[in-house]
């Protein structure tokens, strides 16, 4: 329906003529495209007629409804009425006639404010018509005034129109032409664009319905997240400095020339990290030395004593032999030799800190300079010429960690061998210790092994056992694969090594979560071993995130033979927390039905 609000009149006040029809009832009866015209008169509250309002078919089908107010009083006397009427109209018209000047200074001044504020900014087009032929046309001349208030200027027309932003027409009768063409044209492109206002705002109001009855596709969550597994801080140097501080395994112990007091140290360390000692203790023959500097000053500074052995045995030494005793015959280096040995265990890094200690110890410049050059002269590198920054920290490390890894599975100063699965694997007690405290009390306990040269292993294969030892020297491991990584968990739960424990756990979550889903739908490596594995072995943080693993690949798992081993407890878990859910898959197939009946049955065919 298209509703039309008209307020004024086309009569002046002064005419005579009170049977002219309106233009509103002149539009209805004699325009082609306006059918089944119906009017009445309505009243206010207090019974004044207030408006007519006419009924008819527009274009065929589509009602009209007009409300002519021909009274401008009704704003006056019933602004909630008028408020309403103007509230519903899809189009406004406003007639005055242009020979009222009075009617149109009062509609001017005083009504059109109302209309505006009815408006409300609303977008309802308005058409002001000024109907009829001037009587008096005013003079132009600015000088004269008399007869400038007898009819209203198509000016002043013009700017009431730009008030209301309305579009302004002249009718100068009220003929065909200017009825129908003129007033009608305007008037009818108005319908047809409420028409087609009205026709959009309904299609988005019915899409807007459908799109909320339609059927909406799940929302697939994301997967919970998986914990976290938080690595150890390597303690690779603070094991060796404790070394040093219980003096467990202590097989070297130097002395002044009075043989007053001892300082007791490992071969192993000592070796490690210089070339000089390694001559010293017979690692090395003086034909495999580079540099002729380096045993000059051995013979210079140290003095095994007779009777003790120089080189080791290749099977080891026997636990109950007593430190060889090495005679230091610089009475002020003899004197720094525990912050020297202090220095070597800690990692031999923290070159400022004993120059302080030195310094602090000997009170004296030159005694200092003399001991420093000769630990530089022990720590320096065989063919290299040493400078100050050499044995700067990051060097001196540098010379450190390439250290015990050199005697990783050599017979050289090896006090133990493990014999295992028929081969045997031999190693420093001086190392297990500082490394493995399980393996301490095992050599300082009352066990056989403290008092044996050759100790057994059972429960894990040599490869296995071959990569624990490696960690313990070198404080670090590569398994090649999940299951070496796992056999290295277990062995280095059975040994008490809780970071060797949790890097093997990081290698193992690492190699899952880089698996593709079709890699992991075939592989034959099975998840469900590897968390009954954890599980036994005390491996917490990992059988949780092998049990948030499984959960998060629930389709590709629930369809594996090996699903079936889990326990109660864990199938409960895994269906708590799978993904998909239950809930997902059941919405998902419902939303396949309906997409699959939508097909089916065709609403437009």
């Amino acid at each position: 329906s298209v509703n039309i609000v008209a307020f004024g009149s086309e009569r002046d006040g002064f005419s005579e003529d009170n049977q002219q029809p309106s233009l509103i009832w002149s539009y209805l009866g004699r325009s082609a495209l306006i059918s089944q015209i119906d009017s009445s008169l309505s009243t206010s509250h207090v019974g004044n007629p207030v408006f007519t309002e006419y009924q008819a078919c527009v274009f065929g089908n589509v009602r009209l409804v007009v409300h002519d107010c021909p009274v401008w009083g009704i704003f006056d006397s019933d602004w909630y009425t008028s408020c309403r009427l103007i509230g519903g109209a899809d189009i406004i018209v406003i007639k005055y006639s242009v020979n009222d000047k009075t009617s149109f200074q009062e509609l001017k001044d005083s009504y059109v404010p109302m209309v505006k504020k009815a408006l409300n900014h609303c977008s309802v087009p308005v058409i002001i018509s000024a109907i009829g032929a001037r009587k008096n046309v005013p003079c132009t001349c600015p000088l004269c005034t008399s007869d400038r208030r007898s009819c209203v200027t198509t000016s002043e027309g013009v700017q009431l129109a730009k008030e209301l932003g309305a579009t302004y027409l002249e009718l100068h009768t009220l003929n065909d032409f200017y009825i129908q063409k003129y007033f009608g044209g305007v008037l009818e492109y108005f319908m047809i664009q409420s028409l087609n206002q009205k026709s959009s705002e309904k299609m988005k109001k019915r899409k807007k319905t459908q799109k909320c009855h339609r059927v909406q596709p799940p929302q697939l969550e994301q997967p919970e997240k998986m914990p976290i597994l938080k690595g150890e801080a390597s303690h690779y140097n603070a094991d060796l400095h404790n070394l040093l501080c219980c003096c467990q395994c202590a097989d070297v112990a130097f002395y002044p020339e009075d043989l007053s007091t001892g300082v007791e140290a490992h071969k192993i360390i000592l070796c490690s990290v210089s070339h000089l000692f390694m001559l010293l203790f017979g690692v090395k023959s003086p034909s495999d030395a580079h540099d002729a500097s380096i045993m000059q000053l051995a013979q210079s500074l140290f003095m095994v004593e007779a009777g003790d052995p120089l080189p080791s045995s290749p099977r080891g030494v026997p636990p109950c032999v007593p430190p060889v005793r090495v005679v230091v015959k610089d009475s002020v280096f003899c004197s720094c030799l525990p912050d020297i040995l202090h220095f070597i265990y800690s990692g031999a890094f923290q070159w400022e800190r004993l120059e302080e200690d030195i310094k602090r110890k000997l009170k004296d410049a030159e005694k200092t300079e003399h001991v420093l050059e000769k630990v530089k002269c022990i720590l320096k590198t065989p063919g290299k010429l040493n400078t100050i920054k050499d044995c700067r920290s990051h060097q001196i490390k540098r010379i450190y960690n390439i250290s015990l890894r050199l005697f990783f599975n050599t017979p050289v100063l090896a006090d133990v061998i493990f014999k295992i699965q028929g081969a045997t694997v031999p190693a420093h007690r001086a190392v297990l210790v500082a490394r493995c405290e399980v393996m301490a009390a095992m050599f300082n306990g009352n066990y056989l092994e403290a008092n044996s040269v050759l100790v057994p292993v059972y429960g894990v294969s040599k490869d296995t056992f071959l990569s624990f030892l490696e960690y313990l020297y070198t404080d670090s491991c590569c398994p090649a694969s999940i299951l070496q990584a796992m056999s290295l968990l277990i062995c280095a739960e059975m040994y008490q090594v809780m970071r060797l424990q949790h890097i093997c756990e990081l290698y193992i979550i690492t190699q899952l979560q880089s698996m593709p889903s079709r890699e992991l739908a075939s592989t034959s490596l099975s998840i469900v071993s590897l968390l009954k594995k954890a599980k036994f072995h005390n491996s917490d943080c990992l059988s949780t995130w092998l049990l948030h693993f499984i959960a998060t690949n629930y389709l590709i798992f629930s369809q594996k033979p090996e699903f079936q081993e889990l326990s109660v407890e864990e199938r409960n878990f895994v269906e708590m927390h799978r993904w998909p859910s239950n809930l997902y898959l059941k919405q998902l197939a419902d939303y396949r039905n309906y997409i699959h009946s939508q097909k089916c049955h065709c609403t437009v065919m």
